[in-house]
């Protein structure tokens, strides 16, 4: 089971999701709470595996109350407006909520909570293990499981709900899981995170200019400021240029 606690300072929105915790065979609801405060005393003492999370609340808001923890668990957000999405995934959100929203969009919510938990205890037991790590992993698309292999991927892209893994041959899959699921999936030291919508195969960068990537199929991508340094310091390391 995946522990949860639900935050929201409206009543009937906290009972909401809180009924939807329960609707979900595979979470197990530990507490709600009606401010970020009340739940930052039991996070003290207690260990859940993830907040689902009003953004706007009177005391502190939502953004702010994950950003000042200091080993936050796997966050979910929920708000009416819209242009926080974006502020959500710059502390790596597993997902958001718009208000309204029904069954349908929290259970979406919570299958990438389930596939990221998943998979860090698959990896945590491969780490344990004597075998080296596979070249692969498996992902769903079109309703089977198929089998991408690391050296094949040119980059990866967010596309709300979904991403999109790009092929060094061209061909591209789809498939329902979070960029920060995929990023800690694939091999630290052949893929880099650029961007809170872009994963980039190292080895396919063509060349660097101010804020973007150029791939050796010509195709830029943009790279946000909070991964700029870390691309420029493993480009600098490749360089022969160095001093």
């Amino acid at each position: 089971m995946i522990t949860c606690i639900v935050i929201d300072d409206e009543p009937l929105a906290l009972k909401q999701l809180g009924s939807y915790v329960k609707k979900t065979p595979f979470l197990e609801l530990l507490g709600s709470f009606y401010s970020a405060k009340d739940s930052a005393e039991f996070l003290s003492q207690n260990t859940v595996d993830v907040i689902f999370t009003d953004i706007n609340m009177p005391d502190i808001n939502g953004m702010d109350f994950v950003k000042s923890l200091s080993k936050p668990p796997l966050v979910v957000f929920s708000t009416a407006y819209e242009e926080y999405a974006v502020e959500s995934f710059k502390v790596d959100a597993i997902d958001y909520l718009l208000k309204p929203y029904g069954y349908d969009e929290f259970l979406r919510a919570s299958t990438k909570v389930r596939q990221y938990v998943e998979w860090k205890q698959a990896a945590s037991k491969a780490e344990t293990s004597s075998t080296s790590p596979e070249g692969y992993i498996f992902v769903r698309a079109d309703n089977k499981s198929v089998k991408v292999l690391f050296d094949s991927i040119l980059y990866v892209e967010a596309m709300s709900e979904y991403i999109r893994i790009h092929f060094k041959d061209g061909t591209s899959i789809m498939t329902f899981m979070s960029v920060k699921l995929m990023a800690e999936s694939l091999p630290s030291n052949s893929f880099m995170r650029v961007h809170r919508s872009y994963i980039i195969a190292l080895d396919s960068i063509n060349n660097m200019r101010r804020n973007e990537v150029e791939l050796v199929n010509g195709r830029v991508i943009p790279v946000s400021a909070s991964y700029k340094d870390e691309l420029i310091s493993h480009i600098e390391n490749h360089s022969l240029l160095r001093h």
